[in-house]
């Protein structure tokens, strides 16, 4: 080793990130591989930066101020960000530094070219890949120069962007230190990067290559279009060769510059074949070092590759882990269950003890495997039925992988004696007392859980809440109620299907169920109109609540002239529905009754939206929409051939549909009521441990599993570490979509809308409630910043029931993610408010405030001038 400043890349490994840097450690740890070639060279510590740094002072309140600035205030962070690489670039490299630098180019050659590269402490990490946020300075020749670019990649740690990025990040910038790698030039006949993982499809099968001539610059800055091969199991699969005009190359006295590249070299390409497969071989091993897909930039000198970077691809949707080497086929639960951001470890944990089939987690997202449902021939179209009635895009995914050879297996189906136990249910009579007794039994099991846990602590909960498990398995699959909701659901197919046949229209259901009894998420919107009705005539309480910033603000409502009714309406309706919140599949996420003032925005509105009463009226006006429509329909229909015979087929699904499509959102409810149980049980068991000093904080029990929780309670101990590592990954997960099906082989496979019914420019969707409306867009992604006026159509990524209270306010519904029964539509049906769901990045391509025009009988949104 030469001194502490300056490190040989032959002494450094992946573990000495907090000494070299991560560009540092993986190359460091890439000149270890056999049969890797990387520039010789040596890194200048994160210890020469701290030395360098302490000869400034001025630079610790420059940072204090920095901390304080908002992320989006852009003119800020550039000026200040600017003043700081100044300072940094001004310090005089302290002696002792600059000594060790000078001796280390001593022995590779002083007047050598070089590349002098930033290498921060917080780069290239598995989670966070900071790419092209520091510099990079090529063909660097003379002690000199490198001194004064070793300065430079320092300040950089300070560009605008690497300081932004670390803001939202939430990463202190003390936290981060810079080291140097300084490295021996090469002069490539060729350069590019090499993905071993598609960067677009996400399959770890395919390794992807870019190529250029010249330096890599010319691609890393965008300045030629490269050739781009795909390699697969050895073999170059596709390839297309760009025309590459330019090329960035060294100039002989330092720097770099750009060159024309002669018009008949430009259509060549710049690897062979053999070259390709050659490199692909190489990232291959790379890969199998680090343990993931690698992003690698290689130069091609003579006939021999380089590798001068490898960083982890930050981007791709991790996979499931299995046990075995077959081809797997994944559907996300998240999109079934509308709540597609990411889970702390006891929530999927907790969902995946409650689920009635398998899930395997990914990501912080659940999903289903159906590869062997896909595998036999009678399974596989009741599957694609299925997920096609739910949501299109899942069942194009599944048959775009269907249609590959050999990547599902062949099986046989099931041997003779019909369907397997627990198939088809005998159809049940059209009663509403079945609905009323199915609610009743709900109700009875919870009070029983509310009442037998009580008294549970310590390990002996967890055996308790594991027999919980099971019943609330055996609720959730009760015979009698899945009956109910197919019942429900059967209905509304067969009238959509036949209104459609017999009178030419579409989804006359969607009318036909407006204000259907007994739905517990449609009673929730309502009930907050309620709330509004006891608020408005007290202006001192609609003053308060419109700057209520915390959670004890029920407390401080009783001292206000009409604060004490608005408290008890408020507080009546957490009792019935406080359990519920965004995300809720989600355990660990703050339910109203823990947050109550995610409500208070959304009462406002109603309270300036709405007249008294409104809720009663809202009901009625469906009930009566609905008889009309029944009216209407069976006339029509009693008009026709066969017209009698048609007329009471219809009334008896008519009144199957509106006995039994309300309890569609009960099972959901009961779910997240015996969540709410749970949770406080767990939390109180928190408590304990941060009593007894085992946690630091109560809420690090949602970053351990279920049975990780159950052997922290045991033992008193708990791995702190561990905790860190999943919080790092919790917040890494945010910046992944989590994809509709997914394969064994890391392939995000998203699906296609097949239509041409549809104007150009229109973004398509699947149609879910019937109806044309224009009007207001209003993109929100979090409900408690909703600030909608009557008339704006609601826009956002999915809608769980807790959306709800929202929709009573709106006039139409676009989501991102949603099916023909996912709770969105059911609700949007239920208050006749026309909806499109599953427009692929409605969010982004819809602008907040703009005017659209909602086909929800058709499944398209017009974005209008």
């Amino acid at each position: 080793m030469i001194e502490q400043y300056v490190w040989d890349l032959q002494e450094v490994d992946e573990t000495q990130v907090a000494v070299v840097g991560g560009k540092g450690a993986h190359l460091g740890g890439l000149s270890r591989i056999e049969g890797i070639g990387v520039p010789a060279g040596f890194c200048v510590t994160t210890d020469a930066f701290r030395q360098t740094m302490a000869e400034a002072p001025s630079i610790d309140d420059q940072l204090d101020q920095l901390s304080r600035l908002n992320p989006d205030d852009r003119e800020a962070i550039r000026t200040l960000s600017a003043q700081i690489r100044r300072t940094i670039e001004g310090i005089a490299i302290p002696g002792d530094v600059a000594a060790a630098i000078a001796r280390a180019l001593a022995q590779l050659g002083e007047q050598a070219a070089y590349a002098v590269r930033s290498s921060a402490t917080a780069e290239d990490l598995p989670t966070a890949s900071f790419a092209g946020q520091q510099d990079t300075y090529l063909n660097v020749v003379g002690p000199a120069a490198i001194l004064r670019h070793v300065s430079r990649c320092w300040a950089s740690l300070f560009t605008e962007r690497a300081v932004t990025y670390r803001q939202r990040n939430g990463i202190d910038h003390r936290t981060v230190h810079m080291a140097v790698v300084v490295q021996q030039m090469v002069f490539p006949h060729a350069a590019g990067i090499l993905f071993t993982a598609d960067p677009v499809t996400g399959n770890r099968k395919v390794a992807t290559v870019d190529a250029g001539f010249g330096l890599g610059e010319a691609l890393v800055s965008g300045l030629v279009n490269p050739d781009v091969f795909k390699v697969r199991h050895g073999e170059v699969v596709a390839k297309a060769i760009g025309a590459k005009q330019r090329a960035v190359q060294a100039l002989p006295a330092g720097g770099t510059e750009e060159v024309a590249i002669d018009s008949q070299r430009q259509e060549q390409p710049a690897l062979t074949d053999a070259q390709v497969v050659r490199l692909v071989q190489l990232g291959r091993r790379i890969e199998a070092h680090f343990g993931r897909p690698q992003d690698i930039e290689w130069c091609l000198v003579d006939d021999g590759f380089q590798i001068v970077q490898s960083r982890p691809i930050t981007t791709l949707f991790p996979i499931p882990e299995t046990d075995d080497h077959e081809n797997h086929v994944y559907v996300s639960v998240g999109h079934g269950q509308m709540m597609t951001d990411p889970m702390k470890p006891l929530g999927f944990s907790m969902w995946q003890l409650t689920a009635m089939v398998p899930m395997h987690e990914a990501g912080g997202r659940l999903f289903v495997d159906v590869t062997r449902r896909l595998a036999a021939p009678a399974s596989r179209a009741g599957v694609l039925d299925a997920m096609g009635k739910g949501d299109p895009l899942i069942r194009d995914a599944l048959e775009t992988v269907l249609d590959r050879d050999d990547f599902v297996p062949s099986l046989p189906d099931a041997g003779p004696g019909g369907p397997p136990a627990g198939g088809a249910a005998a159809p049940i009579e059209t009663d509403p007392a079945i609905v009323t007794e199915l609610i009743e039994r709900s109700q009875v099991s919870i009070a029983a859980l509310e009442r037998d846990i009580r008294t549970k602590t310590g390990p002996a909960l967890f055996d308790f809440l594991l027999e919980a498990f099971e019943e609330h398995k055996r609720v959730l699959s009760d015979p009698l109620s899945m009956q109910a909701i197919m019942a429900g659901m059967e209905a509304t197919w067969w009238l959509n299907d036949k209104l459609q046949e017999w009178l030419g229209e579409k989804n006359a259901a969607d009318t036909l169920t407006l204000s259907a009894p007994d739905n517990v998420t449609s009673e929730m919107g309502l009930a907050l109109l309620d709330v509004a009705d006891v608020i408005r005539p007290q202006p001192e309480v609609v003053a308060f609540l419109q700057g209520v910033e915390d959670e004890g603000f029920l407390d401080e409502l009783a001292k206000l002239a009409g604060g004490t009714e608005a408290r008890d309406a408020i507080e009546a309706y957490l009792d019935r529905y406080g359990m519920r919140c965004v995300g809720e599949i989600d355990i660990t996420r703050p339910r109203w009754r823990e947050r109550p003032s995610t409500l208070v925005p959304v009462i406002l509105d109603n309270v300036r939206i709405f007249e008294p009463g409104a809720a009663e009226r809202r009901f009625e006006q469906g009930w009566q929409k609905a008889q009309k429509k029944e009216q209407d329909v069976l006339s029509r229909l009693r008009a026709l051939p066969d017209g009698d015979q048609k007329a009471d087929e219809a009334k008896r699904m008519i009144d199957r549909v509106r006995t039994f499509i309300g309890y569609r959102e009960y099972p959901k409810y009961g779910i997240i009521s015996r969540y709410f149980v749970y949770k406080q049980a767990l939390l109180e068991e928190a408590e304990r441990l941060l009593q007894a000093d085992v946690l630091p904080e109560k809420e690090d029990i949602f970053y351990l599993t279920f049975q990780e929780l159950h052997d922290v309670v045991r033992s008193n101990q708990v791995d702190d570490e561990l905790i860190q590592q999943r919080k790092d990954a919790f917040r890494s997960y945010h910046a992944l979509t989590p994809p509709r099906v997914l394969t064994s082989d890391g392939e995000a496979v998203t699906g296609a809308y097949r239509r041409d019914d549809v104007p150009a420019g229109a973004l398509i969707g699947l149609p879910v409630s019937a109806g044309t409306i224009e009007g207001r867009a209003r993109v929100i992604l979090d409900m408690a910043e909703a600030d909608l006026e009557a008339g704006d159509i609601l826009v956002t990524t999915f809608t769980d029931p807790s959306w709800s209270p929202l929709f009573v306010g709106i006039a139409g519904l676009v989501t991102e993610v949603g099916g023909l029964m996912t709770h969105g539509a059911v609700i949007a049906r239920e208050y006749g408010l026309p909806a499109v769901v599953g427009v692929e990045q409605a969010t982004r391509l819809i602008r907040d405030g703009q005017r659209i025009r909602v086909h929800g009988t058709d499944g398209y949104v017009e974005i209008l001038p």
